[in-house]
């Protein structure tokens, strides 16, 4: 009897991991066994399998929380949240991956990149959920090695293989310094359950070593200064759709996770890591906005670009409050349409091109592609937070949320580095429609799939800014965290 109610736990607490791998091993069999002729149909059968994935995992449920494996695995409706935006994101970069997996050199390697792709999401789910650092490290860690194989698939073009290296690397190194400081924190408070260590930690110096050398590591996934020197070298190397899961899903689900873990676990320490995120704030925006400016590859220029809108990110975690929470979902929320409208364009351009990523080759743009450039454009003045796009509103509940708390310089600091990240964004609308060109990119029509996932992030930019509902919502399940 025990074990029927610990099996039907299981199904209501981690329906959406268990659909997940359902996911998962659907498309590994269908890659296995799908003859010719089935695997030119694989890209839009993966595309509605995600769309079925959504739809079954939207709504979270159950409304009240529960626990499996003695605390190691933590459901809460919040948790759904940020799930079906990561999912969502995820549905919308297999849609720009059309034209790119239709290549001859690729073509081959569908069943790997949605294998793989779904693989970290699993990961990112795990981190999310859970309440006990084994839990935590083993879910980092199957986001992450799957993600430098996605990061070398293209291994033959655009130093793939070379931007791989350098992931894997530095995702090793950030991998050992946290758990080295897991390891502190399992000697000074005796246990690795998040509700346990919560009364236990005293900030103890070793304790301040040890959470610095976790902040260390999610730093690293979340791209946060001085942590940030791999993310320009792999972004450019990277395919580029595989570029913009990693600016957009992967920070999101770390974002979210270092704040529950803060809040969660060193809420006796909130002084220490609020000091040590009011310096990593400050230099992640402007050191990021700084070297945007001096960028002509645009992979490069987006990967400065998110390095800078992680300092933002940081602006909810700061103010370790439900109020908080809530920004930090919404804005991950608007963030990733916009940087994925952003990355779409870019993707369709370089595979229609034949490899154009630099900002001089946009010049013009807008004479031959007026919808990519308009695209283009609404997506970085929602980045720029510019009204009335939804980016502005996301950045307003940023800034109130570090507001209230107290933090009016550090606000005020991210406010004149907003003024800097306009700049830099209408460099390249000056380029698509200024800047003359003899010889701009010439026209041409995306695949439908990149057709379908520009209208839902353009129409995320419009109207999620506009639709207070949204963030009403949110806020709802963020006060139970």
């Amino acid at each position: 009897m025990d074990m029927e109610i610990d099996f039907s736990g299981v199904l209501t607490c981690m329906h959406t991991e268990i659909s997940l791998v359902a996911v998962i091993v659907v498309a590994f069999l269908y890659d296995l066994f799908a003859g010719k002729r089935g695997r030119e149909i694989f890209h839009p059968f993966m595309c509605i399998l995600m769309l079925l994935f959504i739809a079954a995992n939207i709504v979270p449920f159950p409304n009240e929380d529960g626990e499996l494996f003695g605390g190691m695995y933590l459901y809460k409706p919040v948790y759904g949240i940020i799930k079906s935006i990561l999912a969502i994101g995820t549905l919308i970069v297999f849609l720009q991956s059309g034209s790119w997996l239709r290549r001859e050199d690729t073509s081959f390697k569908r069943g790997e990149y949605y294998v793989l792709t779904l693989s970290t999401l699993l990961g990112m789910y795990f981190m999310i959920s859970a309440g006990h650092f084994l839990m935590f490290f083993i879910g980092m860690e199957l986001a992450t090695v799957p993600m430098a194989c996605l990061v070398a698939l293209d291994k033959y073009r655009h130093n793939s293989a070379e931007a791989g290296a350098k992931f894997i690397l530095s995702a090793l190194f950030s991998s050992g310094l946290m758990l080295y400081g897991i390891s502190f924190f399992y000697g000074t408070a005796g246990t690795l359950y998040f509700s346990d260590m919560a009364a236990r930690i005293d900030g103890n110096a070793l304790q301040i070593m040890s959470m610095v050398f976790f902040f260390a590591g999610l730093g690293f996934k979340i791209s946060l200064v001085p942590f940030h020197l791999w993310t320009a070298d792999t972004y450019q190397g990277a395919p580029t759709n595989v570029t913009s899961y990693l600016s957009v899903i992967s920070k999101g689900a770390a974002a979210f996770t270092l704040m529950v873990v803060l809040v969660k676990v060193f809420g006796n320490m909130v002084a220490q890591w609020q000091l040590m995120l009011y310096i990593v704030i400050i230099l992640s925006i402007t050191v990021a906005n700084l070297f945007a400016i001096r960028q002509k590859d645009l992979k490069r220029f987006l990967a400065f670009s998110s390095i800078s809108q992680a300092g933002y990110i940081m602006l909810a975690v700061i103010s370790g409050t439900p109020y908080g929470m809530t920004s930090l979902i919404f804005y991950v929320l608007i963030y990733m349409v916009a940087n994925l409208a952003a990355f779409g364009v870019i993707s369709t351009v370089e595979q229609h091109s034949g490899g154009k990523v630099g900002m001089d080759d946009y010049n013009g743009l807008y004479r031959t592609n007026p919808k990519l450039a308009v695209t283009m454009t609404l997506a970085l003045f929602s980045l720029a937070g510019i009204p009335p796009f939804a980016g502005f509103f996301s950045k307003f509940f940023i800034f109130a949320s570090a507001f209230e708390e107290g933090f009016h310089v550090l606000v005020f600091i991210a406010l004149i580095n907003t003024v800097i990240s306009l700049y830099y964004y209408l460099l390249v609308v000056k380029a698509m429609f200024i800047t003359p060109n003899d010889s701009p990119i010439a026209t041409f029509r995306s695949d439908c799939g990149t057709r379908i996932s520009l209208v839902l992030c353009l129409a995320g930019v419009i109207v999620l800014g506009l639709v207070s509902s949204v963030f009403d919502g949110i806020s709802l399940f963020s006060f139970g965290l």
